[in-house]
């Protein structure tokens, strides 16, 4: 039986596997019969390129998708796409209405991917946007503390200083009045 199915490869925690056909019994990063594309999910959203006429012939000769093949082949609209191919085969639409129902649903899905990339992004900046004003409120309560203790320290050497120059002062006066008597 020939599977569509991932192939591991990439670094440790940064995987990216390639979309393949490959006999079942065939290990899983080991020999494949054709490479159809790549998926990369460390992206927002994940980056996946397909050969689309190649799967699609894969698909309509029997191939198999396995379930992360299959939600990205549908991700993708190939299922959709050999659906439509195979109405075409029976009879059931011509090959004209079949591009044009294809053309529709890609239209919308691109429209679709467009918008959660914008979200994401609006996501992304308001996030953004609320760090940099809470480090603003972080950093002006920083300011105001320090402020407060400059000024506690210019009160206590003022505070120091008047002190010792009251005691002189009275000395000062009493030696003055001892002096006249």
């Amino acid at each position: 039986m020939v599977k569509i199915r991932l192939a591991r490869r990439g670094r440790k925690k940064q995987a990216m596997y390639d979309v393949v056909v490959a006999d079942a019994r065939a290990p899983r990063d080991g020999r494949f019969i054709e490479k159809l594309g790549t998926y990369n999910p460390n992206t927002q959203p994940a980056t996946i390129v397909l050969n689309e006429e190649s799967a699609v012939k894969w698909l309509l000769t029997g191939a198999q998708p396995t379930d992360t093949a299959r939600a990205i082949l549908s991700y993708k609209g190939l299922l959709l796409k050999k659906h439509l191919q195979v109405g075409v085969i029976k009879g059931a639409i011509s090959q004209d209405q079949a591009d044009e129902k294809f053309a529709a649903w890609k239209a919308g899905k691109d429209a679709q991917v467009t918008t959660a990339k914008e979200g994401y992004a609006a996501k992304k900046a308001d996030a953004k946007q609320s760090r940099l004003e809470a480090e603003a409120k972080v950093n002006a309560a920083r300011a105001e503390a320090l402020a407060k203790k400059n000024a506690e320290a210019v009160a206590a050497v003022e505070a120091e200083a008047a002190v010792e120059e009251a005691p002189a002062a009275e000395g000062e006066t009493a030696t003055e009045e001892a002096a006249a008597e």
